[in-house]
């Protein structure tokens, strides 16, 4: 043991106090990424109480696959209200918070550095599980609860920041989104007088394939005919975990992606360059999609969207960004605990195509919202850096600041 540093159990104390009187019914799971997130896992007929109650300010993490993923799931409560979680995750707090905060210990789970160490703490199970005492043995810097707090605001300021890009985003994604409905589902897209048109008297005709009226003169065409995979490959030697993408570092709900956390070890990948339309095709109800801004190469896991027409990438991630599209890919998927879509099916999705006007003028709207997101994406990169430099600056706390108790 380093002379500064004091294993994690010393800290924190196991919980178990489960839902017996079915009072919780929210059932939370962790993400890799180390947050909370609602659960895919199908529990209906499921009897809930012997599942773990997690109040604010406790924590909960799933030991089982650490090994496998080289990352280990654990977050932080910071919601108002219990939820409960897997039985088959570990809850737990922290003895003393007058002597460590939680906001600290889950910054310190947050290190890339902590899951490295976790790593080789693991059992010879295929999966590489972490035991109970193997994980309160890993060790960690405690200084003054003043330093803490301070260390934490710094911290926070950044997050806070990321949090609120994310949020303005979202806010600008919601709108092209709600552009493209209004134009292309619903068809109130702008007349020549700039009426909304099919509320307006637009001619319409009625559609046999999409079983729906749609404005005459559209064409409705198989996803096929406008885009198609990638068959480039790109050898991993030429990539860094800058410019590969794989379905660890994708992010749910359409949020891009995030830097990636180790190569693969085959010689090839799929390319990709910029333009290009990422779609993780594990359980694509994660709706984990990305527009590639800049070329590099993806795993084999993620489909690789092209445009046959370089100048309406726009629309076609318009497309496949939507809600029913998901749907689609979910309704022909195979497999049940890790479903992927079937891509001869999804090359089969039907789409409206507009004329080139109208597409012109969406792709118009569009890529002026792509260009202040691109901003805030910018932004984010640089407070993540920031971000990552206070974690590493963790291990360095000068010995004189630690808790000698």
């Amino acid at each position: 043991m380093q002379s500064n540093y004091k294993p994690i159990g010393d800290y924190i104390q196991k919980l178990k106090v489960r839902n017996s009187e079915d009072r919780y019914s929210e059932l939370l799971g962790i993400n890799i990424d180390k947050f909370f997130m609602p659960s895919v896992a199908n529990v209906v007929g499921t009897n809930l109480s012997r599942y773990l109650i997690v109040r604010p300010g406790q924590f909960a993490c799933n030991r089982m696959h650490v090994g496998r993923d080289y990352r280990i799931p654990i977050a932080l409560s910071e919601n108002e209200k219990p939820f409960i979680v897997s039985p088959a995750y570990d809850v737990f707090e922290i003895k003393d918070t007058s002597i460590l905060l939680p906001e600290y210990l889950m910054m310190w789970y947050s290190r890339a550095e902590f899951d490295r160490n976790a790593w080789f703490y693991t059992d010879a199970d295929v999966r590489g599980g972490l035991a109970w005492d193997a994980f309160c043995s890993i060790e960690l810097p405690v200084p003054s609860i003043e330093k803490q707090r301070e260390i934490v605001t710094e911290y926070n300021v950044v997050k806070n920041r990321i949090k609120l890009n994310e949020q303005l985003n979202q806010k600008l994604e919601e709108t092209a989104q709600a552009i493209y409905k209004r134009w292309f589902v619903d068809f109130e897209f702008p007349n020549e007088i700039g009426k909304p048109y099919k509320s307006s008297g637009g001619a319409m005709v009625y559609n046999e394939e999409l079983d729906k009226e749609v404005p005459k003169g559209w064409e409705v065409v198989p996803l096929g005919n406008v885009a198609h995979y990638t068959k480039e490959r790109i050898e991993v030697e030429n990539l860094d975990l800058l410019n590969y993408v794989s379905t660890d570092n994708m992010l749910a709900n359409r949020k891009g992606i995030t830097t990636a956390s180790k190569l693969p070890t085959s010689k090839t990948l799929p390319k990709f360059i910029k333009g290009d339309i990422l779609i993780s095709n594990i359980r694509p109800y994660f709706k984990k999609i990305w527009k590639a801004d800049f070329d590099g190469g993806c795993s084999n896991d993620i489909l690789c969207f092209k445009s046959k027409n370089s100048n309406y990438s726009s629309y076609l991630y318009a497309i496949l960004e939507q809600d029913l599209f998901f749907e689609y890919v979910m309704s022909g998927s195979k497999g049940t605990k890790m479903p992927r879509g079937d891509k001869e099916w999804i090359m089969n999705y039907l789409v409206a195509i507009p004329p080139d006007e109208l597409l012109r003028n969406f792709i118009s709207y569009v890529e002026n919202i792509s260009q202040k997101m691109n901003i805030k994406i910018s932004e984010n990169k640089l407070l993540y850096e920031i971000k990552s430099f206070i974690l590493s600056r963790m291990s360095r706390i000068k010995k004189e600041k630690l808790v000698t108790n």
